[in-house]
């Protein structure tokens, strides 16, 4: 059994203009999706980011950190949370990461947590 990362990207300016109830809405959705995962013995974690308004940046050329607001890269979608899974391979990785309702929305990049 492996471990997985499913990062969940969206456009985060459309998903702040959602009206509350429509957000509660998908919010309901992705807990039905936790629970989804915990009942199949899959769930690891899950969380939500922050807005990448409050995000920063920390770099260290030669040893000095400077910081920097924002996210690392100005995109289209923006990282806003994640799940870690268990799965048998990244083909059943894939199968989960179709059913999270963010994947109707945005997109879920999957990735391989390695020991």
């Amino acid at each position: 059994m492996n471990t997985y990362m499913l990062l969940l990207y969206a456009d985060e300016k459309a998903g702040m203009a959602l009206p509350k109830e429509a957000m509660a809405g998908w919010m309901d959705e992705m807990q039905a999706y936790a629970e989804a995962l915990e009942k199949a013995g899959a769930h690891v974690a899950h969380g939500a980011l922050g807005p990448t308004s409050e995000a920063t940046t920390v770099t260290a050329p030669k040893g000095e950190m400077q910081v920097h607001n924002g996210p690392f890269a100005e995109t289209k979608e923006q990282l806003g949370g994640y799940y870690m899974i268990k799965a048998q391979s990244m083909e059943a990785a894939q199968r989960w990461a179709a059913k999270c309702p963010a994947a109707l929305w945005g997109k879920v990049e999957i990735r391989l947590v390695r020991d």
